[in-house]
């Protein structure tokens, strides 16, 4: 495989050229249905054509054309690689189609293990107009492994300061109960860990609160690193490789190039790509 390329063409058509159990671990976000049309022509594939993604006539048909392609990635993971992917929902004739749960399920009957799903929590969240219902301010992270064995790395976070006060304590022999899910003898052990400092912090959590980012060289949506950043720590390791067969405007790619990891990314649209080379050696 050619590394650290953007690859042109449908995520179809180029993942297919991958050889099997090739890369590490998948990171990307697909294009929303019925939010926008990126104006690129139909491909082939096989013995049909196929549209953009996103441009379908309606959710079930956009739902398989997305796991037809993570099918693909499936193949091109490694055994212990893990996929995570980042989808947001649609309103159609007022009514949300609940597309992050639909693509979960579908996943999950195509051999997927379902692992998570996290919160991605905007603090900066763009205004909306409606009145009649509440301004959403969340996406969803979803994060599947190929196997039930695969490779993580444990993530931390810092404790509560309340949580750390409590850990202080001595602990009382007078008393049993459980403490968010710790017996006695963990609560001693605990005790002794926050005595010596020798704790990293808590395992991380669902929910993430992160703030957009900004790119104005072009219209699209485009990660926030922050966000990038947890998983490719979490799911590759260093020198591994990190798939994004919708790398837009290479957030992934300069991600991976800051934590030592290689990369491979696809994208459809010429234009785009020259945005996202440009953007990409600007931060090497």
């Amino acid at each position: 495989m050619d590394l650290n390329k953007i690859h042109q063409g449908h995520a179809l058509n180029i993942l297919k050229t991958f050889p099997d159990a090739s890369v590490n671990m998948c990171i990307t976000s697909p294009p929303y249905w019925g939010l926008r049309d990126y104006k690129t022509d139909s491909v082939k594939w096989d013995d049909g054509w196929l549209g953009e993604l996103g441009t379908e006539s309606d959710v079930n048909a956009y739902i398989n054309h997305l796991c037809d392609i993570f099918d693909e990635v499936k193949r091109v993971l490694k055994d212990d690689g893990t996929c995570w992917v980042n989808i947001g929902d649609t309103y159609h004739n007022k009514n949300l189609c609940l597309i992050p749960f639909c693509f979960a399920l579908e996943m999950s009957n195509r051999g997927w293990i379902v692992r998570n799903v996290i919160i991605w929590q905007k603090p900066n969240a763009t205004p909306q107009s409606a009145k009649d219902r509440f301004t959403v301010d969340f996406e969803y992270l979803l994060f599947f492994s190929k196997n039930k064995k695969y490779y993580f790395e444990q993530q931390f976070e810092p404790f509560q300061n309340s949580t750390l006060q409590r850990g202080k304590r001595k602990f009382s022999e007078n008393k049993s109960h459980f403490y968010q899910g710790y017996g006695r003898l963990q609560q001693q052990k605990f005790h002794q860990k926050v005595l010596n400092e020798s704790l990293p912090g808590r395992n991380m959590r669902t929910v993430w609160n992160i703030p957009t980012k900004s790119y104005h060289g072009a219209h699209f949506a485009v990660f926030p690193p922050d966000l990038i950043e947890i998983p490719v720590k979490s799911g590759c390791p260093k020198d591994g490789i990190v798939l994004d067969p919708f790398i837009g405007s290479g957030t992934t790619a300069i991600v991976a190039n800051k934590l030592n990891r290689r990369w491979l990314g696809i994208e459809l649209n010429s234009e785009y790509i020259k945005l996202a080379e440009h953007r990409i050696s600007q931060n090497t």
